[in-house]
């Protein structure tokens, strides 16, 4: 294969990936997994430190998410007795459950005094993004998803996570249960500034 055709393939994967929230219950083989996570830990990261951590969740473990979800928001709500609260409750307790496997990908502190806690959330986002892109090279659906489960004391503890480490994306992942959706991004004329180009060589 051309080096051309590389970078073309690479580009239509980018091109092609969509976000999708609805799934089967088909559960990706764990080889799918594995490729997800490899192509995770190819993401570029300041100082090697590899800042990244994978918690995979399937079957149970969904379940367990979603009750310690519940618990959280409850302690927010002034009423939990009522009919209307509960149906909130029950609809973020069955968050975890609208994909047979999730990953949660943590950045971890800083551990060395040359590190910047932000340059380690962002190699991990570039690491979520090299696994969006190898779900959508497999045909998987993906959904980058965060919320207050990302943000909260109670989920961190449950993983083991110190509270300054950061949940970077909780990561829904199974087949599709919807057509691929059209997408058109804004024009990058309106994004990008070209400084100096014409005094290139």
């Amino acid at each position: 294969m051309s080096e051309e055709n590389l970078h073309n393939i690479v580009f239509e994967t980018i091109r092609q990936r969509r976000s999708i929230g609805k799934m089967t219950d088909q559960p990706p083989t764990r080889w799918q997994i594995e490729r997800m996570l490899e192509a995770a830990t190819h993401a570029p990261n300041h100082h090697k430190v590899e800042p990244w951590g994978f918690f995979v969740l399937a079957g149970k473990a969904r379940n367990e998410l979603g009750e310690i979800m519940a618990t959280s928001l409850a302690a927010r709500m002034t009423d939990t007795t009522g009919e209307k609260a509960q149906t909130i409750l029950s609809k973020e307790r069955a968050k975890p459950l609208r994909a047979p496997v999730l990953i949660i990908v943590a950045a971890e502190r800083p551990r060395q005094d040359n590190v910047i806690a932000i340059e380690n959330v962002e190699a991990t986002a570039a690491a979520v993004q090299n696994m969006l892109l190898a779900g959508e090279e497999m045909g998987l659906a993906c959904m980058w998803r965060t919320g207050d489960a990302a943000y909260d004391p109670r989920v961190k503890q449950w993983l083991g996570l110190a509270s300054e480490d950061h949940i970077v994306a909780i990561v829904y992942v199974g087949h599709p249960a919807i057509p691929w959706q059209e997408r058109r991004p804004g024009s990058i004329k309106q994004k990008t500034t070209w400084l100096n180009w014409e005094d290139r060589d």
